[in-house]
């Protein structure tokens, strides 16, 4: 049977086109990957200043150079995959990733050091959540918010899987070895995955339904999309900021280091069980009520947090439920395009759009600990980032508008009828 919207043939759930093994391999490559690459990070640097005599704001400069690197570099990442396919990107950012881990763990000198995590941002931009998102969206169709929500339950547990891991080998090898020892890890887990599981062929874009609208430059210069753009930015910043800035908080409202690293870590396991609401939130909501619903309750759970002085057990409570939200935030992001604007160009467009995320993500843990400082303390801090949770809610109800010839809300391929149902 032929579909004019794919160019050929119909992308079901049973379509042979589609790699069985590529959904299970994305799970396997996104828990190593950022177990790796970024969840080891933390883990390690108070080691790597210790014995290397780097101040610690210098090597967490480097790794937040990283994120801003994986931003810019995702642009191009998203253009090669909806014209080619996420094979031979994937595979290429692992190596990449391998490359840029040994060169870490040898690095002799803080500038070789830096440098060693820039390349690692374009690994980062290669493999994590944007590349397998562009990938699933294509190949899974209709089916693919429970694709998204399966890769990212699994990338949600590599803080749980890899901080253990990398803690017990630092304790025995050191943080030089240790590395080493991961990259080896990173190598025979991503690399083959990506290289022999993501070989189907790579299915045709979805034509353009809705007319020139929905073309790439037009989508970017909208309305919509700017609005949207800056809500998913400032609840980036906003989110990424209360996740550093937690284990202070709860310190300064007595509680012991320990416990407020357990809050952290079952905040983590919030997140993942959130993810496993998603899709019935996005069978009972339109694209615009989602988006704003997810924010203002991202930061009511910050304001939460902000006004809750204890016990402990009441303060881990709102702990794990803002993780609960939180794990929402990257299928949110994950569908935002697709929703609103389909998948003939997703990879290129969620690219723009997560750009200005992940580049405010890299700098909410230097800013929120300045903004701690000068506010005089973290919960002036958590009150200041729900004030910005709440300002980010203002442009996401707007990104729902229609605008000229094209609307935020009008989906313009089959993978849309989620958004058909519900316009919003």
């Amino acid at each position: 049977m032929k579909d004019l919207r794919t160019g050929g043939a119909v992308i079901g759930a049973g379509d042979r086109s589609r790699p069985r093994a590529a959904l299970p391999a994305l799970c396997a490559t996104q828990i190593t990957g950022w177990g790796i690459v970024y969840y080891a990070f933390p883990v390690l640097n108070p080691r790597i200043t210790a014995g290397t005599g780097w101040p610690a704001t210098a090597t967490t400069a480097a790794f937040s150079g990283a994120l801003l690197v994986s931003a810019l570099t995702g642009v191009l990442v998203g253009r090669v995959i909806d014209r080619r396919g996420p094979r031979a990107v994937m595979t290429a950012g692992s190596l990449i990733g391998v490359v840029a881990v040994l060169a870490v763990a040898h690095a002799s000198t803080l500038p070789v050091f830096t440098a060693a995590w820039l390349l690692a941002g374009v690994s980062m931009a290669a493999t994590f959540y944007q590349p397998a998102f562009a990938a699933l969206t294509r190949w899974w169709g209709e089916q693919r918010v429970r694709a998204l929500t399966t890769v990212t339950f699994a990338g949600g547990l590599a803080s749980t899987a890899f901080a253990p891991l990398t803690a017990a080998l630092a304790g025995h090898l050191g943080w030089r070895a240790t590395y080493t020892v991961l990259a080896l890890i990173l190598a025979l887990v991503t690399v083959p995955a990506h290289a022999f599981a993501l070989r189907a062929p790579w299915p045709p874009a979805p034509a353009l339904s809705a007319g020139p609208s929905t073309a790439p430059g037009r989508v970017v210069r909208s309305r919509s999309f700017l609005m949207l753009t800056a809500a998913l930015t400032l609840n980036s910043f906003a989110m990424y900021a209360v996740v550093i800035a937690l284990v202070p908080l709860l310190i300064s409202r007595g509680t012991s280091p320990a416990a407020a690293a357990w809050a952290l870590g079952l905040g983590g396991a919030g997140q993942t069980l959130g993810r496993t609401l998603y899709a019935t939130l996005a069978g009972h909501t339109g694209v615009t009520t989602r988006t704003v619903t997810l924010i203002a309750l991202g930061g009511a759970t910050t304001m939460a947090l902000a006004l809750t002085p204890g016990p402990f057990p009441l303060l881990l409570g709102v702990a794990v439920a803002a993780g609960a939200v939180r794990g929402n935030l990257p299928l949110l992001q994950a569908t935002a395009v697709s929703d609103r604007w389909g998948t003939t160009h997703y990879a290129h467009l969620s690219a723009l759009l997560g750009a200005p995320a992940t580049a405010a993500s890299a700098v909410a843990p230097f800013a929120g600990a300045a903004l701690a400082l000068q506010l005089g303390g973290y919960p002036a801090l958590f009150t200041t980032l729900a004030a910005i949770s709440a300002l980010a809610a203002v442009p996401a109800a707007g990104s729902g508008l229609a605008e000229g010839t094209g609307s935020a809300t009008r989906p313009t391929d089959e993978g849309s009828a989620t958004a058909r149902r519900r316009p919003n």
